[in-house]
């Protein structure tokens, strides 16, 4: 299984992580799970703790690189298959353009999207898992 996580299971397995679920705890610590984040994430999280939302125990960058090698994550960058993607899915997907990025880095990756997001949940046209289940 590969997983792409959404960006606020990636800060609460790190600095909340009894929002998640059990499986979800099991699958980001199970080695056999391939685990992946976007740089899409990257700047959201830049974006929240600009604006105070998020506090981070270190500089982003410092806590990206910890975070990413402790979950083992591998890193998918923005491409311009993703980027045409996130405003080419089929009908029904909310305005978020972290959320397009993310689906269609899933789609186009062919990857799991773990989250929480009850939105992104419910959209067909990607796979999903629960992370608080």
């Amino acid at each position: 299984m590969s997983l792409l996580l959404d960006t606020h299971v990636w800060i609460w397995s790190q600095e909340q992580p009894d929002k998640l679920g059990p499986e979800a705890t099991r699958l980001l610590t199970d080695p056999q799970v391939a685990l992946y984040v976007s740089t899409a994430s990257t700047l959201e999280i830049a974006r929240l703790v600009a604006i105070g939302s998020v506090e981070l125990t270190d500089t982003l960058i410092a806590w990206v690189t910890a975070t990413l090698d402790s979950l083992r994550c591998k890193t998918v960058e923005i491409s311009h298959a993703i980027a045409a993607e996130a405003y080419d899915l089929p009908p029904g997907f909310h305005k978020d353009p972290a959320d397009r990025i993310l689906a269609a880095t899933a789609r186009i990756e062919h990857l799991t999207l773990l989250t929480a997001d009850e939105r992104i949940l419910g959209y067909p046209h990607v796979e999903t898992l629960d992370a608080q289940s």
